[in-house]
């Protein structure tokens, strides 16, 4: 397949990070993310909430914009894990939206769409390992960051995903490539992500107050 792999930037959970201004004059972060997604060469497509959707019209042609359905349990986790994609309840069926629209892609990188600061090489070096790997990711120092690529191999894996605990099931059943990149920007928004998690294992209370003790936190 000659097709290059297509952007899909992932806007759901709480709007006010989305909507923050961007850098460098940027209207918004939601704004700058795409805009250097489509300064890498690389096709793009939003899966937005009703809220971030209208943004995002702004910056990329109406065609381009899917909206997502509403969850009813995205506003309770969106405030503490909002920049994780993973984290947020419902992100598979964003994943299997952008696909489906998008079917004769050469694969898929996912991207969150408050990473504004992740360089367009990055995506560029994660599109390229689709060429001979199912999956593939950036590693920055060790780390593993943004954005997920996944290869045209897996449409039909991809089209049939309902929530995150699929796509992780997804991720755990085939090889994942390493893209080392010297691109801290790749790794926005996990550090915060990483400490709660500490939290919550070292969080011995009942189940509902360890909830509300963490987004006191």
């Amino acid at each position: 397949m000659n097709a290059s792999p297509v952007v899909i930037v992932v806007a759901a959970g709480g709007a006010s990070r989305f909507l923050e201004a961007g850098p460098e004059g940027a209207s918004s972060v939601l704004g700058a993310t795409l805009a250097l997604v489509m300064g890498c060469g690389l096709s793009v497509v939003v899966a937005a909430t009703e809220t971030l959707a209208a943004e995002a019209r702004r910056h990329v042609a109406s065609r381009d914009v899917l909206v997502l359905e509403p969850l009813a349990e995205v506003a309770a986790y969106a405030g503490l894990e909002r920049r994780r994609l993973s984290a947020i309840r419902g992100a598979g069926a964003a994943m299997a939206r952008g696909v489906t629209a998008r079917p004769n892609a050469g694969g898929w990188l996912v991207l969150p769409g408050d990473m504004d600061r992740v360089k367009p090489s990055t995506l560029q070096q994660v599109a390229a390992a689709l060429r001979q790997h199912a999956i593939a990711y950036p590693q920055h120092h060790g780390r593993r960051g943004h954005p997920m690529g996944f290869s045209a191999a897996l449409f039909s894996e991809l089209v049939a995903l309902r929530n995150d605990d699929g796509a992780r099931r997804l991720v755990a059943r085939y090889p994942s490539h390493a893209v080392d990149v010297e691109d801290a920007g790749s790794q926005v928004g996990l550090e915060p992500v990483d400490e709660l998690h500490d939290a919550r294992a070292a969080w011995t209370g009942p189940a509902t107050l360890r909830g509300r003790r963490l987004a006191d936190a």
